[in-house]
């Protein structure tokens, strides 16, 4: 219990070890179907006994625990009855070559946007998400709730300097788009059927002057009203779902077209 503590804790933990933690039925559920390693399952009172069962069939060591436990040991107040230590799940950025849709994450601090990206990503079918050093832990307990189980449907890259990693893409012929609250291009009027990289900064200060260099277009969603800007995790809904909307519309031109 003091290693699944540390774990939940500690994100130097969590990368010495290559493992993270995972809470609730329907994020470990996920993680069972994905195929994920899982290497133990903790249950509480009122937790699954499927999950325990689906854990044991996978070689996962299964631990039943007293009542008040796991409220010592998880960082919500009302912690759910299941928790499981999964072995990192991480891409090398190279595995994305080829990749026609990317969500790169350059110093996005917040883990609920973590995992909104994660979900985002995923359901519009990008290819992959890059979490560049300086970027929250994508493996942090709350970034992987927050991600619904999205984590293990689309590929993570942890770690890499931004400037490395907007360069390596940008070599592959992928179209950097830096998302801006002002003064960009108007989403809506690119053409984004081509491999298309889209660029998110911080949710205070945006992207960092160091990678504007490496961007190809600056782009902004038009907001009527007073707000300042979007939150980072919707304004990457609103992005990925155009590209996916155009790549929709173009698939369905091309099989019409005689």
């Amino acid at each position: 219990m003091q290693r699944l503590r540390r774990l939940v804790r500690q994100r130097s933990a969590r990368q010495a070890e290559n493992v993270f933690v995972v809470e609730g039925a329907k994020v470990l559920a996920e993680a069972l179907r994905a195929g994920a390693g899982i290497e133990a399952v903790f249950l509480g009172p009122g937790g699954s006994e499927e999950l325990a069962d689906r854990g044991l069939d996978v070689g996962a060591r299964v631990f039943w625990l007293e009542p008040g436990v796991l409220e010592r040991v998880a960082d919500t107040v009302t912690p759910q009855p299941e928790i499981a230590i999964v072995r990192d799940v991480a891409v090398d950025l190279s595995s994305l070559r080829g990749a026609t849709l990317l969500v790169v994450c350059v110093d996005v601090r917040d883990p609920g946007n973590a995992g909104t990206i994660l979900r985002t990503a995923e359901a519009a079918g990008a290819d992959g998400v890059v979490c560049c050093e300086g970027s929250v832990d994508f493996f942090n307990p709350k970034a992987v709730r927050a991600s619904a189980g999205s984590l293990f449907h689309v590929p993570v890259v942890a770690g890499g300097d931004p400037v490395a990693v907007l360069e390596e893409i940008g070599n592959w012929g992928q179209r950097r788009l830096g998302a801006v609250a002002r003064s960009g291009t108007d989403y809506a009027t690119l053409d984004l059927t081509n491999p298309t990289a889209f660029v998110l900064g911080n949710e205070a200060n945006g992207l960092p002057a160091q990678v504007e260099p490496l961007l190809d277009e600056r782009v902004s969603i038009p907001m009527a009203g007073h707000a300042e800007s979007l939150n980072v995790g919707m304004a990457a809904a609103v992005l990925c779902f155009e590209a996916a909307r155009q790549r929709r519309v173009a698939a369905i031109v091309a099989t019409e077209t005689p």
